[in-house]
């Protein structure tokens, strides 16, 4: 690991000398005599620790820290004067200095100073790098998919991530709701302010109020001290209301005037204050009909749906299976530093006609379940587990169109579809022979064929085992 920087910003030699004496052991000493120089210097290096002192030739050294603080304001300025007043130490404070010293100064109690700035400049340098990562790895580009309708998700998320406008993402359970809220968030101009998640489902409505809007000390029994809600935690980025169909009437109602006012009040308290928070919310229900039946605000429903974001399930984006099975594959190997695993055809096969109840979180769960588990280098069918290897996808379509949320026009049209693939399958995708063993003529197949889009390069292309 390197050492940190520190620069010496003073106009006296010897001054300078004894501060490399003291310091160059634990840092990389960089010397500036004028205020130029420093100023140079910031730019080129950035170093941790700044000792500047506060009276320079034709220059002020306050002066000089705000240059050097809006070049860097991550690196600490300790001033160097010989004026022991409050005054002095307030301004220089004020200013941006992380602390003062008085000339001749105590060389322990300087060690102590640059020691405690050094602390805050690499929590403080940290914090940015891992802001930059997290950036990375919410960005549209790595959310994993090529299908049209997650092509047309990624779209939408480039032009309203630059906007303050509300989206309401819907979608199953397991769809990427979330993964999809961080996107916008990272990808906007709020990426380095705070990104708060509140869970509504996991909320009672008792306690749903004071989690968005704090309260203040004795508003209820046992509320010995304030306490700041996640509106005021996301201000100045994203507030992501997670299920917020599970959200009471009362709190929806307290909720939307704090969208439209971008102000609230603590619980217990009289007193408005102004929150400048974009709000994100997600929801599996179908909230323009919960809204029909009186079950969610219609006032709050069209504020939240300014631009509405409805995410396909994983049956409805099958040509995506394959990339993500492999992105996870890698991803769970370095997570559990195990070797990648390959996986066997007849996988591929079963995972492309899987019904996937749990959408992508499933996918994932089964294959870290897999990579952990599977006690051969390629992954196999019989390493399945029981109870995925047996689900009835006929009853799970049936189920789904029972309870609506699958029209019955594509329940069939995906029952047929693996019944044709299966039958070509078998044939080693001779049209004639499977035309026969479906009962059909090859006319008909081959017209159900084109209108479902099967077809031996599709197959292949998503690795399924076929043969001339």
């Amino acid at each position: 690991m390197s050492q940190p920087s520190l620069l010496v910003v003073d106009d006296e030699a010897g001054v300078r000398e004894s501060l490399r004496l003291i310091f160059g052991k634990d840092f990389q000493i960089r010397e500036a005599k004028s205020s130029e120089e420093a100023v140079r210097a910031v730019k080129e290096e950035q170093p941790d620790i700044i000792l500047l002192d506060i009276l320079m030739p034709g220059s002020d050294g306050l002066e000089i820290l705000k240059r050097i603080k809006a070049i860097d304001p991550e690196g600490q300025v300790i001033m160097l004067t010989a004026l022991n007043t409050a005054r002095t130490a307030f301004t220089a404070k004020e200013t941006g200095a992380f602390d003062y010293v008085t000339k001749p100064f105590d060389v322990d109690a300087l060690r102590l100073r640059v020691e405690h700035a050094l602390e805050k400049v690499q929590l403080s340098r940290e914090l940015e790098r891992l802001k930059e990562e997290v950036g990375r790895k919410y960005g549209i580009g790595n959310i994993v998919g090529r299908s049209k309708p997650m092509l047309d998700i990624f779209k939408t998320v480039s032009v309203v991530a630059s906007k303050k406008s509300t989206v309401l993402i819907t979608g199953d359970s397991g769809t990427g709701k979330e993964l999809i809220a961080r996107a916008i968030h990272y990808n906007s101009e709020r990426r380095a302010k705070p990104f708060v998640v509140v869970n509504c489902a996991a909320l009672p409505d008792t306690l749903i109020e004071s989690e968005l809007f704090g309260y203040e000390k004795g508003a209820f029994t046992n509320a010995y001290q304030r306490k700041v809600g996640h509106f005021e935690m996301a201000h100045g980025g994203t507030l992501f209301l997670d299920e917020i169909g599970e959200m009471g009437l009362p709190t929806q109602a307290k909720l939307l005037r704090a969208i439209e006012t971008e102000t609230f009040t603590r619980l217990g308290g009289t007193e408005e204050s102004k929150v400048d928070v974009r709000v994100l919310a997600a929801s599996n229900r179908d909230l323009e009909k919960a809204a029909k039946a009186g079950e969610f605000r219609p006032d709050l429903f069209y504020r939240l749906n300014v631009v509405s974001l409805q995410l396909p399930s994983l049956r409805e984006r099958r040509e995506d299976i394959p990339l993500l099975m492999d992105h996870f594959l890698r991803l769970k190997a370095e997570e559990h530093s195990l070797p990648p695993r390959r996986v066997a055809p007849e996988v591929v096969d079963f995972f492309m006609s899987y019904p996937w109840p749990g959408n992508v979180r499933e996918l994932e769960n089964l294959v870290e379940r897999l990579t952990i588990l599977s006690p051969h280098e390629t992954i196999m069918l019989q390493d399945l587990p029981e109870g995925v290897r047996t689900q009835d996808h006929t009853s799970t379509l049936k189920d789904e169109v029972l309870k609506g949320s699958r029209p019955l026009s594509e329940a069939v049209d995906e029952f047929e579809r693996e019944v044709i693939v299966k039958a070509l399958e078998k044939t080693g995708f001779n049209q004639t022979k499977a035309a026969s063993l479906l009962g059909t003529s090859r006319r008909i197949l081959r017209y159900r064929m084109e209108k479902l889009k099967i077809s031996e390069e599709n197959l292949a292309s998503n690795n399924t085992k076929v043969s001339g």
